[in-house]
């Protein structure tokens, strides 16, 4: 069996190999492709998903368990042909050259910023947004002009296998090619000498990967995660506020990177709070475990974690609230698991050290919202952060003494959706940004160039120097203040 194992990886290695060597050879030949070709291939990528977008919603699902229609559509199928319009609308534009002024000491030469594709892209991409994480950099990629390998996730494995297929009825492989299997294959992924490494993941496999690609000195955007909270003023209007809360964090069963992973309320208010979270998911899940809106745990593993955090939390004196409106008892096999509020938490607790990412809320209380701040700032940085309250001179004081990756004001997740917004990370929750003209830089080598003309005014600053040279150092000091 291994013997078996060991050949199966050495041939994946070896196509792998191949792919790459072929993109390489092919981006040799084509280094600036035009505006038709770039445009061709999104058009074709824009079919892929819109046409079979009933097979993704069925992948998707049979990897999850039960994973709701609904959201896949939304959050997967309708992000990426969004992405991909936007980028068809605006892609001339996101081609042209940036004129920039030259300084008087340069004139009357002129310059201008070549915005060039990089090469061959490498993307890595997760399993709880299989198709739109996949895709949405791979389509900056493509804009860009660049050719792509794409890696996706061994944990959801039909949507993954779906991807390969289509990608490969729709481009050639120098142009677009999905390479499929597992950890091993993923690793040897990262050590592959590309021009750009996108990895979407955990902060644990995110270094991982930087170094792997710190030996080919590849660069990386590396969007990461990290426990995202959502901060309520004393202002906040918790009744409108509650809903706006709780269908960010249970989208998905809360397999979501950018998911409030805790909140943070007013000690005072903390019980009106909880009552409000109550009503506000009965409302938008009135039962869980036959209910098609509701996503199921991706697996068994991540289905224990999650219990056992709960446990945890409980072990040392936590307070959980079920959240269970229905009465139900699901079925552990269905990892239908029912959402819970987590009351009185502690840093020592495994809830409040490690990203959630599923469908448990610890709740935190303050004595003063400079408190509350405070606190935030002795934490590593989150990928987003959610502020409930009004937005006035308070908001924008919050906003400046936080840091996050992005930030949504009186709702969740909607900056994530906003495609003139780069979205990506910062410290611990990641590097570089993607989305609208962001996903075209990210590929892109913005290559400054200078045209000196026949006649230049810097032949006065060659040597050999002398009083000459005195006088126009000293004129260019006066004119620049």
């Amino acid at each position: 069996m291994k013997s078996a194992q060991s050949k199966s990886a050495a041939k994946a290695t070896r196509e792998l190999d191949r792919l790459f060597a072929l993109q390489r050879a092919a981006f040799a030949r084509e280094r600036y492709p035009d505006l038709a070709s770039r445009q061709d291939r999104l058009a074709r990528l824009k079919a892929l998903v819109v046409d079979n977008e009933a097979r993704f919603a069925d992948a998707v699902d049979r990897d999850f368990g039960d994973r709701s229609e609904h959201e896949t559509r939304l959050a997967e199928i309708y992000i990426v042909a969004s992405e991909i319009a936007d980028a068809q609308r605006n892609l001339d534009r996101w081609m042209r050259r940036e004129r920039v002024t030259t300084p008087l000491h340069l004139m009357p030469g002129r310059a201008f910023i070549e915005r060039q594709p990089i090469g061959v892209a490498g993307i890595i991409s997760p399993w709880n947004y299989p198709v739109q994480l996949a895709l949405a950099p791979a389509l900056g990629a493509l804009a860009a002009g660049n050719r792509v390998l794409l890696k996706p996730s061994e944990i959801t494995p039909a949507t993954s296998k779906l991807l390969r297929e289509l990608v490969a009825a729709n481009f050639a492989e120098d142009e677009f090619a999905v390479v499929t299997g597992d950890a091993e294959i993923g690793a040897r992924f990262t050590q592959l000498p590309f021009d750009h490494l996108f990895f979407t993941g955990s902060t644990a496999v995110g270094r991982l990967v930087a170094r792997a690609a710190a030996e080919n000195m590849t660069p990386v955007t590396l969007e990461l995660g990290g426990k995202s909270p959502a901060l309520f003023a004393p202002d906040a209007d918790i009744a409108l506020c509650a809903p706006r809360l709780m269908s960010g964090k249970l989208l998905n069963a809360g397999q979501t990177c950018i998911a409030p992973d805790y909140a943070l309320v007013p000690e005072r208010g903390v019980d009106t709070f909880v009552a409000a979270l109550q009503k506000a998911a009965a409302e938008l899940y009135p039962s869980y475990a036959a209910n098609a809106d509701y996503t199921a745990i991706v697996n068994e593993h991540h289905y224990r974690r999650l219990t056992a955090l709960i446990d945890d939390a409980r072990g040392k004196g936590a307070r959980i609230v079920v959240l269970n409106p229905a009465n139900e008892t699901p079925d552990p096999a269905s990892r239908k698991l029912l959402p819970a509020l987590i009351l009185g938490v502690r840093d020592d607790m495994a809830v409040m050290r490690e990203e959630i990412f599923g469908p448990l809320l610890p709740i935190e209380t303050y004595a003063t919202l400079d408190d509350a701040v405070a606190r935030l700032g002795t934490r590593p940085h989150p990928l987003a952060f959610y502020y409930f309250g009004s937005t006035g001179a308070r908001c924008g004081r919050v906003l400046k003494q936080t840091l996050a990756g992005g930030v949504t004001v009186n709702d969740t997740l909607w900056h994530f959706a906003h495609r003139n917004l780069p979205f990506g990370g910062v410290g611990a929750s990641g590097s570089g940004a993607y989305h609208g003209e962001a996903s075209f830089l990210t590929f892109t080598h913005r290559k400054p160039v200078f045209v000196q003309p026949r006649f230049a005014a810097t032949k006065l600053l060659y040597p050999p120097y002398g009083d000459a040279f005195e006088r126009v150092l000293a004129l260019l000091r006066k004119l620049n203040g």
